[in-house]
């Protein structure tokens, strides 16, 4: 490896490595997740060839974390997490509770002490945030109940990691020096608590109002590299104040610096606009987790892996289902939640570490983590999918419906209604097509899967159905059958295209116009059976040819009119 230039060497290695592997595994019909990891096994140290700066790829995958939690933020409303507080916080604390006896017994079981045991169950208890905004994405469930209830779940995680990283060197410290002084531990406990909650009060006071501002002055110099730079200027910078003046997290501080700048209406350009780099520092994430893997582990201590692996996938992951069960949810639900923490990620890598630091955790429980998390993010996919396939064995449509509404806390009634509209989103598109269609009487049924929107929508009487346009039982809600003309007016091409593929399979006849943003997302529109794709750029230019062309029309009359006979 040339050391005279390493930040490009990880980059461009990590990044041509994740692509080739990613693509591979798409090809295999598995989650290019898999690809990630196993590029960065072949980045890493402990195999032959490439190997990429360490150390550099954690700190860009932290970029990523920040980039992505922000993301999160600018879609998670403040009312939305104050909604799942009474499970997402009793919830998690027993989860961490129950994982970190479980390992506790492991590490007993293992011959290791007490400390050792605490520091290895507590690294087990937390999800990767990563994983499951990307597991949760895949399934468009992020604005769904159950999706609220993941992330607001693993929001309180990381919370408690916070706290479990301040409190560590104050507890190894005190255990050094040979006798227990509780004061200085709560004193310690009372300080982080104060930081941490001292930064969440400046936030939803202060950064309600700054962070919108801002952004609203950036966007108002009309250069778009002003305005993403500002948004990347706004999450970096409030993630890191929030680590130096508060103690917090980087993941949390973009969290929130997301969730404040949720309510402005440049939320939606912003996520746009971070979203390419948002997916390429979390790509870089996963391949600094495969780094990090020592293979020789799986051969070493295969019972010890299997145990870890146990408690991570199937310990916590009945820990919380029952914990949700208890709280009146459903199993759908409860399965979801299940099915998220299945896994451990960066929170675990950071405490094992300072762990291995302080001298209460040896090297051979950070092996273990390390080989937990790569198998159980592996798997994560797989879990995911053996759920969905046992509800859809289990559960009939009507159960299907009754879970909905049970979950979503709104009545998914059926469209009463034939030879209507049907409009796809409800975004900036979907809006202003909303509005002219109401205008003009035409029956229409709007399908959105955001829960706010759907609400805003019922209020004004418009009929809605929540939830996925490409999902057979809410087509049938909407009435597709009999609906006259589908509008599909989803930001994302490729998605588009799904949609369109399911309506023109079940009606042949259906008039099916789309959006599009560049080129290929018209081909691809187009192929799977959209009568018209409209591009804005195309549109925009003929609007100007069109407006020059009457320009000229009218003076060339005007001309005429002044000419003597």
């Amino acid at each position: 490896m040339d050391h005279s230039t390493p930040l490009i060497t990880t980059i461009a290695g990590g990044l041509v490595l994740a692509f080739i592997f990613g693509l591979i595994a798409n090809r295999l019909r598995i989650s290019p997740l898999v690809g990630y990891l196993i590029a960065g096994i072949v980045a890493g140290k402990h195999t032959p060839g490439f190997v990429a700066d360490e150390a550099l790829a954690h700190q860009l995958a932290e970029v990523g974390v920040i980039l992505l939690m922000f993301g999160v933020g600018l879609h998670f409303s403040l009312k939305d997490l104050l909604s799942v507080k009474k499970i997402a916080i009793p919830g998690a604390i027993v989860q961490i509770a129950v994982a970190t006896l479980l390992g506790m017994g492991l590490a007993y079981g293992l011959g290791w002490d007490m400390m050792t045991g605490i520091v290895f169950g507590l690294c087990l208890s937390t999800a990767s945030t990563v994983v499951l905004l990307r597991a949760l994405e895949e399934r468009q469930l992020i604005e769904s109940q159950r999706g609220k209830i993941a992330i607001g779940w693993l929001i309180v995680e990381d919370l408690a990691m916070v706290l479990a990283l301040v409190l560590l060197p104050a507890i190894t410290g005190i255990m050094q020096q040979g006798h227990s002084d509780f004061t200085n531990l709560a004193i310690s406990l009372g300080i982080t608590l104060g930081k941490v909650i001292a930064f969440i009060v400046l936030m939803i006071v202060v950064g309600r109002r700054v962070v919108p501002w801002l952004l609203a002055k950036s966007a108002g110099t009309g250069s778009n590299e002003l305005f993403t730079l500002s948004v990347l200027a706004i999450a970096m910078g409030i993630a890191y104040g929030s680590v130096q003046l508060f103690g917090a997290s980087f993941a949390l501080g973009a969290f929130f610096a997301g969730m404040v700048l949720n309510e402005s209406e440049l939320s939606h350009r912003a996520a746009q606009n971070t979203l390419p780099l948002r997916d390429a520092f979390a790509v870089l994430f996963f391949v600094s987790v495969g780094m990090l893997f020592e293979p020789m582990t799986l051969i070493e201590q295969p019972l010890a892996v299997l145990g870890t692996l146990v408690i991570i996938v199937l310990g916590k992951s009945i820990a919380a289902f029952l914990i949700v069960r208890m709280f009146g949810h459903s199993k759908r639900t409860a399965l979801t939640i299940s099915a998220s923490l299945a896994q451990i990620g960066e929170f675990a890598f950071i405490l094992a570490s300072m762990g291995v630091a302080l001298g209460v955790l040896n090297k051979d429980g950070q092996s273990l983590i390390l080989a937990g998390a790569i198998l159980s993010i592996l798997l994560n996919p797989l879990v995911f999918n053996l759920i969905g396939q046992y509800l859809a064995k289990t559960e009939t449509i009507e159960d299907q419906i009754i879970e909905e509404v049970v979950e979503e806390e709104v009545a998914q009634v059926p469209v009463d209604m034939c030879n209507h509209v049907i409009l796809v989103g409800y975004g900036r598109v979907g809006n202003i097509l909303c509005e002219r269609l109401h205008d003009q009487n035409i029956p229409l049924v709007v399908v959105e899967n955001s829960l706010s929107r759907v609400e805003i929508l019922r209020e004004r009487d418009i009929s809605t159905v929540l939830g996925n346009a490409g999902n057979h039982e809410i087509m049938t809600l909407a009435r597709l059958d009999c609906a006259s003309c589908m509008l599909v007016t989803t930001p994302n091409g490729y998605e588009a295209g799904e949609i369109v593929a399911y309506a023109r399979s079940q009606r042949p006849d259906l008039m099916i116009i789309a959006r599009a943003h560049y080129d290929d997302e018209v081909e691809y529109i187009s192929e799977r059976g959209a009568n018209h794709v409209i591009m804005g750029e195309r549109e925009i230019a003929q609007s100007m040819i069109d407006e020059l062309h009457q320009d000229r029309e009218s003076k060339k009359d005007t001309m005429m009119e002044g000419c003597p006979i």
